[in-house]
């Protein structure tokens, strides 16, 4: 009852956010239409594989699986559903799905709508996905479901005195495909044993990404031949602090940033911190890259290209909530930096243990490392090689998870 009165809180917040907030208004607009949008789209006859991911960087992790679940199994239709509007929004039109929509609160009539209509024959739940009312539901319905890339701890709630609804929860989960073996000893002390070590399919998706990178020629003829590129990707104000008081005193090596976030407001501040020649992505050309020591990426889609032209990658968000995607450079075998605050990303841990990452507090430290770096050829290399192995040794998880599903 208590879930539930939530679930409805929730709901009627974001519907008393919708007309002043962009992000709950398309949420609500994507709900409303959702059920008429699956009556057109889902075929009669057909047998769909539901995936349902919170975000963006969930959908990144279940990406693999379904794409190899396409691949070697055409037969099936492929149901995508997203929580957030930041995932939907950018993967609405994404071609490896044959529906993509929303997915309704998780009320008890929602759920039983949602199901009757779309009848998946398994569904995969992607990390943190946990709604009791759909799990529910396919438990009683016979539906297989699986948790992929999921990863527990101490402090969540499941292994709380007072969590033994959500521990109920987990029972509903055919089978749990964890990324460490930390999590497999956290649930089997609650007594969930159906639960398999395959590790993060983060890792198979970066090596994916790597093969399918843009090539950019703009990026390529900035970089130049000899030039030391540092690429600074998803960055904050703190960070280009930081990195930008280095840049504008070391005329020999050259900055590429891609901010997290692109709006005006953020670029003029940016550019009012340069005390060196700049020129932004959707404003470069032929001519006036050659003459600039700083090339801002002021749209979306590059990033994860962006990284293979560089010697050095700094990923932000480490003076905030968190780092944002460490793999995404990692995987081009060059050193990654961040700042302080990376310690609940256990792919930024592991890479820090494997000396292929280095964290930094304040400017010095990354004075310390970038003058390492652009002075120690030996040092620089072994740290990108250690970052490339880190991320090519884990891969595998999307075949291990494939290997002990029943189609």
């Amino acid at each position: 009852m208590l879930y539930n009165l939530a679930i409805v809180i929730y709901d009627l917040l974001v519907h008393l956010a919708a007309p002043f907030s962009r992000k709950p208004r398309k949420m609500m607009k994507g709900h409303w239409v959702v059920y008429e949008l699956l009556r057109q789209q889902v075929e009669k006859g057909e047998q769909y594989i539901w995936f349902h991911a919170a975000s963006l960087g969930e959908f990144e992790q279940g990406r693999p699986l379904i794409e190899m679940i396409r691949e070697k199994y055409p037969n099936y239709k492929i149901l995508l559903t997203f929580f957030s509007p930041s995932g939907y929004e950018v993967r609405k039109h994404y071609r490896g799905a044959d529906i993509v929509c929303y997915l309704p609160f998780d009320k008890p009539r929602n759920v039983k709508k949602f199901l009757d209509i779309a009848n998946p024959c398994m569904a995969f739940f992607i990390k943190y996905e946990f709604w009791k009312n759909y799990l529910d539901e396919l438990h009683k319905r016979r539906i297989p479901v699986y948790s992929v890339s999921s990863i527990f701890r101490r402090d969540q709630i499941f292994f709380k005195w007072y969590g033994g609804t959500y521990r109920n929860v987990l029972k509903d989960f055919d089978h749990l495909f964890v990324q460490n073996e930390a999590s497999k000893r956290y649930l089997s002390k609650i007594g969930i044993s159906r639960v398999t070590v395959v590790g993060d399919t983060r890792f198979d998706r970066v090596l994916q990404i790597r093969e399918e990178a843009k090539d950019l020629p703009l990026v390529k003829m900035f970089k130049g031949d000899n030039a030391f590129t540092f690429v600074a990707g998803s960055s904050w104000g703190p960070d280009e602090d930081l990195f930008l008081e280095y840049f504008n005193s070391h005329p020999e090596m050259k900055l590429i940033i891609a901010p997290h976030v692109i709006d005006e407001n953020h670029l003029v501040e940016i550019i009012s911190k340069l005390k060196r020649p700049y020129v932004r992505y959707t404003r470069a050309d032929e001519k006036n890259v050659l003459k600039v020591d700083c090339l801002i990426i002021d749209c979306f889609g590059l990033l994860s290209s962006i990284y293979r032209y560089g010697e050095v990658a700094y990923i932000g968000g480490g003076f905030g909530v968190g780092i944002h995607n460490t793999l995404e450079a990692a995987v081009y075998g060059i050193p990654v930096i961040f700042g302080p605050k990376y310690q609940k990303f256990m792919e930024a841990i592991r890479l820090l243990e494997a000396k292929g990452a280095y964290s930094i507090k304040d400017y010095d430290e990354l004075k310390a490392l970038l003058d390492r770096f652009q002075t120690d050829d030996v040092f620089m290399r072994e740290t990108g090689a250690n970052a490339g192995y880190y991320v090519t040794s884990n891969a595998g998880a999307t075949e291990k998870i494939m290997h002990m599903i029943n189609f």
